[in-house]
C-alpha cells in the first residue's frame, strides 16, 4: 500500500509541474468572479470616452494607461452599477485615484465619467 501511495505522489507531482509550465506559457486566466469577469469584458471591448470623460482626461492630465490600470486592477461597485440594463449595462468601476463609471455595450465600452478621488 505504501508502494503505491509512492507512486501515486510522484505521478501527481509530475502531472503537476507539466501542466504549470504549459499554462504559464499560454497566459491563461481565470475570471471566475464577477469583478473579474465584468472588468474582462470591459477591457475586451472597443474603449471609447465621452466628452465629459476627454474634458477630465485633459484637465487632470489622465492618459489611457491609468485608465487600463484602473480596468485591471480596480473594483466593480455593483452597489453603484446598473448591471441588469438592457441592451448596455452600466457599471461603476473603483480604482485607487480614479473611479470610472462605464457603459458596457455589446461592441464597445464607453467611459462616460471619470471622478479622481481625493486624498
Amino acid at each position: 500500500m505504501l508502494k503505491r501511495f509512492f507512486y501515486y505522489l510522484i505521478g501527481l507531482s509530475l502531472g503537476s509541474l507539466i501542466v504549470y509550465f504549459f499554462w504559464t506559457k499560454k497566459d491563461v486566466t481565470f475570471n471566475y468572479g464577477m469583478d473579474a469577469r465584468t472588468l474582462k469584458t470591459i477591457r475586451i471591448r472597443e474603449r471609447l470616452y465621452s466628452d465629459e470623460a476627454k474634458l477630465t482626461m485633459a484637465k487632470h492630465n489622465i492618459d489611457s494607461l491609468q485608465i487600463a490600470t484602473v480596468l485591471e486592477n480596480g473594483d466593480v461597485n455593483f452597489g453603484k452599477s446598473k448591471a441588469r440594463i438592457k441592451p448596455c449595462p452600466e457599471y461603476y468601476v473603483t480604482g485607487k485615484k480614479l473611479d470610472l463609471y462605464i457603459i458596457r455595450c455589446d461592441s464597445t465600452s464607453t467611459i462616460k465619467n471619470i471622478t479622481i478621488k481625493s486624498n
